[in-house]
């Protein structure tokens, strides 16, 4: 797929969850580079950078070894990282957010994960909202597509997969594109 105009979101509550979900996109034909993944490293970076000699815990995204850390279908996401999100914690993340996250410098003018998130097209009290689900340990899963086609695929398989709070919204332009929220 080519330029990306839509991201569709979603919070899951589990990582066998967001594996299946994983999973079921790359059988569809999902591209690894299409996905991305946010979730808090219960581990902690500070045990991951240490096994991994990476400089996670000074805020520095890193991706050495990273792919075995998560195992399973995640391996498969594309740029996955360790990184230690000032006033918010150390975190794991795949795909576009991992570039939006690590670009931005995640101690930016709005902050960490919300400003990823509003960078990537979400309204901000939808990311600020996000921001709040993944902190209390909730995971959070985008596809980014070009086409309607795509974008309905990716959310039905979020839907399929168990996730929650599925939205999706316009990356270009950051005007909502076939908005949907669930509890």
């Amino acid at each position: 797929m080519g330029h990306k105009g839509t991201a569709v979101f979603g919070i899951f509550n589990d990582r066998a969850a967001v594996d299946q979900a994983a999973s079921r996109l790359k059988l569809e034909g999902f591209d690894s580079s299409d996905i991305s993944v946010l979730f808090p490293d219960k581990e902690g970076t500070k045990k991951f950078a240490h096994e991994k000699n990476t400089k996670a815990p000074e805020g520095a995204a890193t991706g050495a070894g990273t792919g075995a850390v998560l195992g399973g279908t995640l391996g498969w996401l594309a740029g996955i990282g360790a990184l230690a999100i000032p006033g918010v914690g150390p975190f794991i993340a795949a795909g576009p957010i991992m570039a939006a996250l690590a670009g931005a410098g995640v101690g930016g003018a709005m902050g960490g994960i919300t400003g990823a998130l509003v960078g990537m097209g979400i309204p901000e009290f939808e990311a600020r909202r996000y921001e709040g689900m993944v902190k209390d340990g909730g995971i959070l899963m985008s596809i980014h597509s070009d086409d309607s086609s795509w974008t309905k695929k990716g959310k039905a398989v979020l839907e399929q997969s168990g996730a929650r709070d599925i939205s999706s919204t316009g990356e270009a332009s950051g005007e909502k594109a076939g908005r949907s929220v669930q509890a």
